[in-house]
């Protein structure tokens, strides 16, 4: 093999190698990404609960670490200030399963009984999120989805 080409090969190489470098750092700093997100409530009647279920697809490079769900009322103090992600902390967790590399399915269901229902304001609410990578890195969809309790 010639000087040149071994020169070529080898500095070629070295691009690569930086350019790989730096894709898979740049990766690792991005934040999670939702998708297809479905809530779904269901109203209780006199001989059974009713309930609340959210469903959501979470991708972050460096993987999953925890989601959290809020279901807030379009009608209350939070319209004017929505959740933070400070808040959303605090928020109850969602179970997710592996669905592929860095990505996981997410539920979350809450029982609501004849109660909950009747003390709950009717319209139209809102599904905050609150997804944490396994780097850090957070996103918050503070109106992932919607939903309607009549």
């Amino acid at each position: 093999m010639s000087r040149r080409i071994a020169l070529s090969v080898t500095a070629g190489a070295l691009v690569l190698a930086g350019a790989g470098a730096f894709a898979l750092a740049h990766a690792g700093d991005q934040a999670p990404a939702l998708a297809d997100n479905t809530a779904r409530y269901t109203a209780p009647e006199a001989a059974r609960d009713g309930s609340f279920s959210f469903f959501t697809e979470v991708t972050a490079p460096s993987g999953v670490k925890s989601v959290k769900v809020l279901a807030w009322p379009e009608k209350s103090g939070l319209a004017a200030k929505q959740p933070t992600a400070a808040e959303m902390t605090a928020a109850e967790p969602a179970r997710c399963k592996a669905a592929g590399a860095g990505t996981v399915r997410c539920a979350y269901t809450a029982a609501v009984s004849v109660g909950d229902a009747a003390s709950s304001p009717r319209g139209t609410w809102h599904v905050a999120v609150l997804a944490t990578a396994e780097d850090g890195t957070t996103t918050l969809d503070d109106k992932a989805a919607d939903f309607t309790v009549g």
